[in-house]
């Protein structure tokens, strides 16, 4: 399972995040997605750490705890969703007045 961590500071790195996360257990991977055009952090990140009570301890210490002068969100990650673009081929509804 992995933790979604929110509201981060533009500035931090995976060296920080691996750091604060580590006085609550073995961090085992950190990812801050980017933006695709800017190349600049995008705000959240995800943390994944050695055993779900570890987690839970980092979570529970951690949500809504102030950290590089933002207030952080910090729960379990929801899985990804599917982003396929088949959906609906509806043209509108509604009458056709000929």
């Amino acid at each position: 399972m992995s933790i979604y961590v929110g509201n981060l500071s533009y500035e931090v790195t995976e060296a920080d995040l691996t750091t604060a996360f580590a006085e609550y257990g073995s961090v085992k991977r950190v990812q801050l997605p980017t933006d695709r055009e800017t190349g600049r952090m995008r705000g959240f990140g995800f943390v994944e750490m050695g055993a779900d009570s570890e987690e839970a301890a980092a979570i529970e210490a951690l949500d809504g705890a102030e950290w590089m002068g933002r207030d952080l969100k910090v729960n379990k990650a929801k899985p990804r969703e599917n982003r396929s673009g088949g959906g609906g081929g509806s043209f509108g509804g509604g009458r056709k007045n000929w």
